[in-house]
């Protein structure tokens, strides 16, 4: 529950703190005072949108604090702890701080966080009731809202959106493969042709650099032949002179040489070796030329193979060395086109068994809302004659449109349907309920689920507009009767529901020096006397308001 609440710099509040309680707080003041200032606060506090219009003219920044227990919140607990944003105790500080500029600075328990952290923690914190609140219960999605936030089967609705979820995507891939068939039925015949004449080719890898090399060493293996045949003679095998008749001549001479002088023995012997590298080099060039084969069958082999190659990299536009990727990537693109089909098929029965899971999950969550609901119709119409609608009758009415399109919520269409008067049949809200009617429905609907869905702090701000006299007495007791389980927190302009709280501010508006400033006052007994005789009398306070007051007051204690 909220125990404390600072502002500072804030629209027109300079500085102001409070301590909060437990049980039901009433809020008043005079017209245009800023009773729901502290609910401003508390929504930007609670991660709601910034602006720079926030901060109060003539300062830089404004800055909400707000404390709370969390004694009782093991959703806020698990959230802190998952976030790593726990405290040494069960409390917790949310900081916001709004610059001049409009930037702004969350902040949990002394850490840095987003907005959007502040606004999921929020959530289990605090349920603020607006002005209007009342308008959306006309709306059919929020009306299915209320339905299964009182249920509290959220595996059930969970169940329904994952499957939906399922449904949905299924039909989505199902959907993009139709199309990707008729497009790419031309695509699949060009791919077919385009395969198979690289099939029929079948070009290796690396075949094309191999058959490039054999070509280019075919097509000079004349000139290859007659330059070894002509370099034998210089080496070995002219009979006139040779190398190495010359190099064995040379190491003779030297080899005598070496008689008069041994360092020349040395050279004898390097040139002894080398006619033997000659030798040996001649008889290599020899064997090649004997086994070299001029076959322009070969060649002409080899030439066809290279000029198919080049053709069909010129007819796709790639390098000869790509068309083994090239035609690699193709048959991939022709088998992923041929594998659609299956797929369809596949996908075909998936949705068949994702819808009939969908289905029964529906109907599941069909059964349980109709359960609650009925437990509703009474709980409500027992509420509505409490709240000075003694006859009035309200029903959940629920229709299963089993063959409409799946969405994320179920096959149910809801209606809150009412009747005020005897004799007059149910007919939707809209059409029957004028707006105090209404606001008294919709505050019936709001206690009830409140008391069933653990929310530790509700805030209401003037949700009794429309309600006046011994209704608004009835409305002052049914959120004192819901103080005492859960931190109520109204914003009200009515004595009757003021004078039902366990304690009570006051909000006041002064001018000083050309400036505007708003104070926020928690009254004693003396003062609650006083606020609520203006309340019923104006700002000329008699002794038959304040002794009215002083009973208001009395009734509930």
């Amino acid at each position: 529950m909220l125990i404390g609440l600072e502002i500072k710099n804030f629209a027109i509040v300079s500085n102001l703190s409070t301590e909060w309680h437990n049980g039901m707080t009433a809020i008043t003041g005079e017209t245009g005072a800023g009773k729901s200032i502290a609910i401003d606060a508390l929504s930007l506090c609670l991660g709601e949108r910034a602006e720079a219009s926030a901060v109060r003219p003539g300062t830089d920044k404004a800055e909400v604090c707000a404390q709370f227990d969390l004694t009782a919140l093991p959703l806020a607990k698990a959230f802190l702890e998952q976030h790593m944003l726990t405290s040494n105790d069960n409390e917790c500080l949310l900081r916001r701080v709004v610059c001049k500029n409009g930037r702004s600075k969350s902040y949990i328990n002394g850490s840095a966080v987003t907005a959007a952290q502040l606004k999921e923690l929020g959530q289990y914190l605090i349920s603020i009731h607006g002005q209007h609140a009342h308008q959306h219960l006309l709306k059919a999605e929020h009306q299915l809202q209320l339905l299964d936030a009182y249920a509290g089967h959220n595996q059930l609705v969970k169940a329904v959106s994952q499957s939906y979820k399922l449904y949905a995507n299924l039909q989505k891939e199902f959907k993009q493969l139709e199309q990707q068939q008729l497009q790419q039925a031309a695509q699949k015949q060009l791919l077919e042709y385009q395969v198979a004449e690289l099939d029929e080719f079948a070009l290796q890898d690396g075949e094309f650099e191999k058959i490039e090399a054999e070509h280019y060493k075919l097509s000079n293996s004349q000139t290859i032949l007659e330059a070894c045949q002509r370099e034998l003679q210089h080496l070995y095998e002219s009979d006139e002179q040779n190398a190495c008749s010359m190099l064995q001549h040379s190491a003779q001479q030297f080899a005598e040489l070496a008689n008069y002088d041994e360092s020349l023995a040395g050279v004898a012997a390097l040139l002894d070796e080398a006619a033997v590298q000659v030798e040996e080099a001649s008889r290599e060039v020899r064997n090649y030329a004997e086994q070299a084969d001029l076959d322009p069958t070969r060649l002409t082999e080899v030439e066809t193979r290279l000029s198919g190659a080049m053709d069909l990299a010129r007819k796709h536009h790639i390098k000869p060395q790509e068309l083994v990727e090239f035609h690699q990537g193709l048959t991939q693109e022709l088998e992923s086109i041929s594998n659609n089909s299956s797929r369809l098929a596949q996908l075909d029965d998936e949705i068949s068994n994702a819808l009939s899971a969908y289905q029964k999950a529906g109907e599941q969550l069909s059964e349980s809302r109709q359960k609650y609901a009925n437990t509703l119709n009474q709980l409500i119409s027992d509420s509505m004659a409490n709240l000075s609608m003694e006859n009035g009758v309200f029903e959940i009415q629920l229709n299963q449109e089993v063959e409409r399109q799946p969405n994320a919520l179920g096959f149910d269409s809801v209606s809150f349907l009412v009747s005020t008067n005897p004799g007059q049949p149910l007919q939707p809200l809209a059409k029957v309920a004028s707006g105090g009617e209404l606001s008294r429905i919709s505050l019936a609907i709001q206690v009830i689920i409140a008391q069933k869905v653990t929310t530790p702090t509700l805030i209401f701000d003037e949700v009794d507009v429309g309600i006046s006299g011994p209704t608004a007495s009835s409305v002052g007791k049914l959120l004192r009767q819901l103080g005492k389980s859960t931190q109520v927190i109204c914003v009200t302009h009515l004595p009757q529901v003021a004078s039902s709280a366990h304690q009570q501010f006051f909000v006041a508006k002064e001018i000083a020096q050309g400036e505007t400033f708003t104070q926020m006052l928690s009254l004693n007994k003396d003062g609650r006397i006083n606020e609520i005789a203006r309340l019923l009398g104006g700002d000329n306070i008699s002794k038959t308001a304040k002794a009215n007051a002083k009973e208001l007051i009395m009734a509930h204690a």
